[in-house]
């Protein structure tokens, strides 16, 4: 059965910024707390991750899987699907950034849909899903407080 989860939080940059963070894919084993390795297969004609292989550790458990990347409402939203995974079925999820009521504040909501291929508990299950969204914007937001991925000017720097 296929689980979707949005969990949502409001952080202190741009739009713009918060996409770049989220875009940087090769990135994402410095920030990403389960994310082992990162590693870009194409990229688009204008240079953005079209297609990206992961390998993460969590719930004791390591997993492989390759997602292609949509970037067609860039820089608000960025979306993946599940393209194969090792015990993964499906793996399908977007950041979306809407700019906030207070300049450099955005709305990020984080959705995930997921299907494991190995059977778990429900209450596990829905206790690794929450972890996965939590750590997700937890991640993010500490990435982007410390500056980590966003050019200065999308942070607010120098105004």
């Amino acid at each position: 059965m296929i689980d979707e989860m949005t969990m949502t939080t409001v952080v202190a940059a741009a739009p713009e910024a918060c996409h770049a963070v989220v875009s940087d894919i090769e990135r994402y084993p410095e920030w990403a707390t389960d994310i082992e390795s990162a590693t870009v297969l194409e990229r688009d004609d204008e240079g953005r991750v079209a297609r990206a292989s992961f390998r993460v550790a969590a719930l004791g458990r390591s997993a492989t899987y390759t997602l292609a990347y949509d970037h067609s409402a860039a820089p608000h939203r960025i979306a993946w699907r599940l393209v194969e995974g090792d015990i993964i079925k499906h793996l399908d999820g977007m950041y979306e950034f809407n700019p906030g009521t207070e300049p450099d504040r955005t709305e990020v909501r984080y959705q995930l849909s997921l299907e494991l291929a190995v059977p778990m508990p429900g209450f596990v299950k829905r206790r690794a899903e929450r972890r996965i969204a939590h750590t997700a914007l937890a991640d993010f937001a500490a990435r982007l407080e410390a500056g980590g991925g966003a050019p200065a000017e999308f942070l607010g720097a120098g105004q």
